[in-house]
């Protein structure tokens, strides 16, 4: 049976550095460290986006994390409705790189939209085994 845990975040910038740290004990306390690096880069990324770009005023996100047998799959929600960039950001742009970084850290990416606000989500494999917490 997988497992899962999730966390509200305010919409401030703290709420970043929390997310990273809520990713780390999880993982951590789940034994499954060795894509730690990567999964901690996405979720600051993935929460600073969520952060800008898609949680209104007075709202929150919610990062949820997941372990299905070797696979990790990180999720962060909004209710905004600001669409993710389609383009890649020009050269000399100072920002607007988050998700094709976190594409090449994972192993897949998507976004989910939902009636109210969007999910994007990362998955990656793990050396950790079935039933190993």
């Amino acid at each position: 049976m997988p497992l899962s845990r999730q966390r509200r975040f305010p919409r401030s910038r703290a709420s970043v550095r929390a997310a990273r740290v809520f990713v780390h004990q999880v993982l951590s306390d789940w034994d499954c460290v060795d894509r730690l690096d990567d999964i901690e880069l996405c979720v600051s990324e993935l929460a600073t986006n969520a952060l800008l770009h898609g949680v209104p005023p007075g709202r929150q996100y919610c990062v949820t994390l997941t372990l299905d047998g070797p696979l990790v799959r990180l999720a962060v929600r909004d209710t905004g409705d600001h669409p993710e960039p389609a383009d890649p950001p020009t050269p000399d742009a100072c920002s607007g790189r988050g998700l094709y970084l976190a594409r090449e850290l994972s192993d897949d990416l998507g976004i989910t939209e939902h009636a109210v606000g969007k999910t994007v989500w990362a998955t990656f494999k793990t050396e950790s085994r079935p039933g190993t917490p």
